[in-house]
């Protein structure tokens, strides 16, 4: 296998950003991509930053709060969370999320 191209995930090292977040981080030079697991009923609370951020529910029900609008996300549903706007989340369920920021999210850069 060329490593230049193929990467294993086993290879990528849990990371807890949040209580209850346990995330698998990968950054490539003009995005970070975030595999997320988190525990029903933990939340984030509302924050804002410079990257623009695509949020996907793989499993499970994530609820979404972005500029005050509230909604429940499922695997039929995502975001899109424009540059600076406020947003926070709670898990309904265990849930397993995709986030991708752009550019580079630099405070998950831990290397």
């Amino acid at each position: 296998m060329n490593a230049e191209f193929f990467k294993q995930f086993a290879d990528i090292p849990v990371r807890e950003i949040q209580p209850g977040f346990f995330s698998k981080i990968i950054h490539t030079k003009a995005n970070t991509i975030a595999f997320l697991e988190v525990k029903a009923g933990c939340a984030i609370k509302s924050h804002q930053h410079v990257e623009e951020q695509y949020s996907f529910v793989i499993e499970g029900q994530f609820e979404l709060t972005v500029d005050g609008n509230p909604q429940v996300l499922d695997a039929n549903t995502f975001a899109i969370i424009p540059s600076n706007v406020f947003h926070s989340g709670r898990a309904v369920t265990d849930c397993k999320l995709l986030d991708i920021f752009s550019p580079v999210r630099m405070a998950f850069k831990y290397d």
